[in-house]
């Protein structure tokens, strides 16, 4: 695939406007003030790109994202562009909506849907529903790949998310969602009994430095503060069922603490692998049960917020769904 290049100037008015010394963050932040970028690079696509020698400043590499800004300088960026299409097609894909008004949408998401359409999942995903349902009476922030969409959950973790249908309530969301004002809980089953029964992981979660399609624990330099609250609500054979409520929200936060302190989750295709001899070993019955579960045992339970136009407080619940529900009683039976 041919890379794309795109300039950006470090001349004296855009350092006035973004006053960041490191390139990795200058850059980010210049991305996403440059509106002929489908999608905005991230910090960590950034970083990657500058330690494979993919940026400039138009008379040598950049090594390292930490080199300070060269006021004057041009920056060049060769990156791979993103495979999806310019506008997602709308598909005829049943909804489990929960509530819905004129500004928001409450839907309980299955396993296996994707939220939008991205490299390897072009379709069928939750954007493609919406649109078909919806149309254009979804929020537009997002741009045209996301249509309506506020927070995410992963592929194959079901349960709540909320979808704004006016620019007016997703940018009250997002401002929610980013101040952590919001109620979120999940129920998780993982391997083993976390000890202490409750408690709390407070740990900074970043890219892994080997495989970016994984997160990790990492050091508060490289990472952002992620906190984690557990309670054990049932202790089987081998496993646990625990109920997680997230401070921070990110990137498979839930997945990448418990897997941190050794009770990955069951079926987790990221984080399970690198625990699975020690786990059989231990776990065995939890193990056999597990065998053929294929999706991380993660359920978005809870959903709670102020209803961006009147104020309102609202909670919704989800029950666990089928397959959460029969690997449970596959773990209280052996």
């Amino acid at each position: 695939m041919n890379l794309e290049c795109i300039v950006v100037e470090a001349d004296t008015a855009a350092l006035a406007t973004l006053q960041i010394d490191r390139i990795d963050r200058w850059l980010t932040m210049a991305c996403r003030r440059m509106k002929n970028l489908p999608e905005p690079l991230s910090r960590s696509q950034l970083k990657s790109l500058i330690k494979q020698g993919k940026v400039s400043d138009g008379t040598k590499i950049i090594k390292s994202p930490s080199v300070r800004v060269k006021s004057g300088a041009r920056y060049r960026i060769f990156f791979k562009p993103l495979v999806t299409t310019a506008h997602p097609k709308a598909q005829n894909i049943p909804l489990n909506i929960l509530f819905e008004d004129s500004e928001l949408i409450i839907i309980d998401k299955p396993a296996g849907m994707p939220m939008h359409p991205a490299p390897g999942a072009l379709d069928k995903t939750l954007v493609n529903s919406l649109l078909y349902h919806y149309g254009e009476n979804l929020s537009s922030i997002n741009g045209v790949q996301r249509p309506g969409i506020v927070h995410r959950i992963d592929k194959g973790t079901s349960g709540l998310v909320v979808i704004a249908k006016t620019n007016r309530a997703h940018a009250a969301l997002a401002t929610c969602f980013a101040a952590h004002d919001i109620n979120r809980a999940y129920q998780a089953i993982c391997f083993g009994h976390p000890i202490p029964l409750n408690g709390n992981i407070n740990l900074p979660i970043g890219r892994h430095p080997k495989n970016r399609k994984r997160m990790a624990v990492v050091d508060q330099y490289s990472g952002r503060h992620a906190i984690t609250y557990y309670e054990s609500l049932k202790r089987m054979n081998g496993a646990s069922l625990l109920e997680c409520q997230l401070k921070t929200g990110r990137t498979h936060q839930i997945r990448v603490h418990l897997s941190h302190i050794g009770h990955p989750l069951i079926g987790d295709p990221l984080y399970c692998l690198y625990h699975k001899k020690k786990i059989l070993a231990r776990e065995s019955s939890a193990g056999n049960a597990a065998r053929h579960f294929s999706r991380q045992a993660l359920h978005a339970t809870v959903l709670g917020f102020n209803h961006p136009a009147n104020g309102k407080s609202l909670t919704f619940t989800s029950q666990l769904p089928e397959d959460l529900m029969t690997l449970l009683h596959a773990l209280e039976t052996t």
